[in-house]
């Protein structure tokens, strides 16, 4: 079935610590904190696309 352009795409926190050479636990932390809105589903989190690029780009340094 193909993708929808509308759909948000996810990742998981597994995903993303693997992206950013960081430990699982540490995204875990970062959405605890508040620093990355991610979605439960079930026991596991996902996280839109957009929100990861949003908190990248409040990360970066001038």
């Amino acid at each position: 079935m193909p993708k929808d352009k509308n759909q948000p795409e996810y990742y998981t926190a597994k995903e993303l610590a693997e992206k950013l050479s960081l430990n699982v636990m540490t995204i875990y932390r970062y959405i605890d904190a508040g620093k990355l809105k991610a979605y439960k589903i079930g026991k596991e989190f996902r996280i839109e696309k957009s929100e990861f690029e949003r908190f990248m780009n409040k990360a970066k340094t001038k």
